[in-house]
């Protein structure tokens, strides 16, 4: 099998640095809100503003990329985030810190709409699907790890995670800028590459793209909204289980997303895109929807590690696929933009109509409607063109939209 190209290895290992600090300071943000003496809604929406700039922003991030270069952006991103970062952690008041936090989420969507690009252009074809699972077994670990390094840096106190981030920003920013010096963007030199970007409108006549984006908007609806924000209420309320159990519950699911990670992504590279897909929207649909209504802890945890491990399956394998659509194009503009935009939309509003939906209705109604959300990607995958280039062969994908550009 062909060996991953060095560049992509320093790529891969600064995602790891970036989610190991964003799960660092997970554990201090919402208090360290808090300790500015506001409501729990103010503490949320130092959270809520992250996210919210990373979907406004994206779009800009598209057409900047495509003007001034992958790496070049991706470089900005960090250092925006670690400037952020730093300056929420001697934030005086709690304006101050949302308006710190709010500006990393600007930095943030600038690194990740980058690093998709580069791992785009830069990834062979035929190991796409191991990259992309590299890429997402990374950003996960950082996250299970991340909380615990954080839970044992605020006995220092709430500032100092925000310090520690920082610092390890600015060094990811060194190793990129100096080990990416002559690998940032350079394509794989096996493809053609095709002229200009793929623009939105033009990639939404592709049936892949648009099940790519169902399935990216199902992992930020459920995995990154509805897991964090809605499983731990049903574990404490639903089940009248101790808040510890929360935290167990969502390290299940982790383990479920971990060991199925491990193995899509090379799974994808030799049988397709789609036969690991289906497979991990089915069982994550049904996983998710019959979460609401488990009787006892042991079955919600049976639930959980089985979701997780659809959720790993499809994961990193949409990123693949979406590498095969793009091809080895000029990249940036709205089509990669939109990519982003999908998952943080669903991790914004998931948690929102869900937690409505378990007020309003019950815990079971809410997991069955993020389980009908999971369904929809499945059908829209159904009806998707295979494009791995080990059962399709090599080439760019969308061939009658290779003159298109973004406008």
């Amino acid at each position: 099998m062909r060996q991953i190209p060095r560049g992509i290895w320093v790529l891969l290992a600064a995602n790891v640095v970036i989610a190991l600090g964003y799960g660092l300071i997970a554990p201090a943000l919402p208090a360290f809100a808090r300790s500015f003496n506001v409501s729990f809604t103010a503490a949320s929406a130092v959270v809520s503003a992250f996210a919210v700039m990373r979907l406004l922003f994206a779009p800009a991030t598209g057409r900047l990329v495509t003007v001034f270069g992958e790496r070049r952006i991706y470089l900005i991103g960090l250092l925006i985030v670690a400037g952020s970062t730093f300056a929420c952690a001697f934030a005086q008041g709690y304006w101050q810190l949302l308006l710190f936090r709010a500006a990393g989420g600007v930095g943030s969507t600038m690194f990740t709409v980058s690093a998709m690009a580069l791992l785009i252009r830069m990834s062979p074809g035929e190991i796409r699907g191991r990259v992309s699972g590299y890429f997402s077994a990374g950003f996960l670990i950082g996250n299970i790890t991340g909380p615990l390094i954080g839970s044992a840096l605020v006995n220092f106190g709430l500032r100092m995670p925000f310090v520690v981030y920082s610092i390890a920003l600015v060094i990811a920013s060194i190793v990129v800028a100096t080990q990416l010096r002559d690998h940032g963007g350079r394509p794989d030199p096996t493809q053609t590459v095709a002229v200009g970007v793929l623009a939105f409108r033009a990639a939404l006549r592709d049936s892949t793209y648009r099940a790519i984006l169902s399935s990216n908007f199902v992992q930020g609806w459920s995995s990154m909204g509805v897991r964090v924000a809605v499983v731990p209420l049903f574990i404490t309320d639903g089940l009248d289980e101790g808040a510890a159990m929360s935290g167990v519950a969502l390290a299940v699911f982790a383990v479920g997303n971990v060991a199925a990670i491990v193995v899509a992504g090379r799974l994808s590279d030799t049988f397709g895109r789609r036969p690991v897909m289906l497979p991990g929207l089915a069982v994550a649909a049904v996983a998710t929807a019959a979460l609401g209504f488990a009787p006892n802890l042991a079955v919600a945890l049976a639930l959980c590690l089985a979701a997780g491990a659809g959720s790993g399956l499809f994961a990193p394998t949409h990123q693949a696929a979406l590498a095969d659509v793009l091809g080895n194009r000029r990249q940036g503009g709205s089509a990669l933009a939109a990519y982003g935009m999908s998952s943080d939309l669903g991790a914004v509003s998931g948690p929102i109509v869900v937690g409505f939906v378990a007020d309003k209705a019950g815990f079971g109604p809410a997991f069955v409607l993020t389980g009908a959300v999971t369904a929809v990607a499945f059908v829209l995958w159904l009806l998707a063109a295979e494009t791995a280039p080990a059962v399709v062969g090599a080439g760019p994908h969308l061939t009658d939209v290779e003159r298109d550009t973004d406008d």
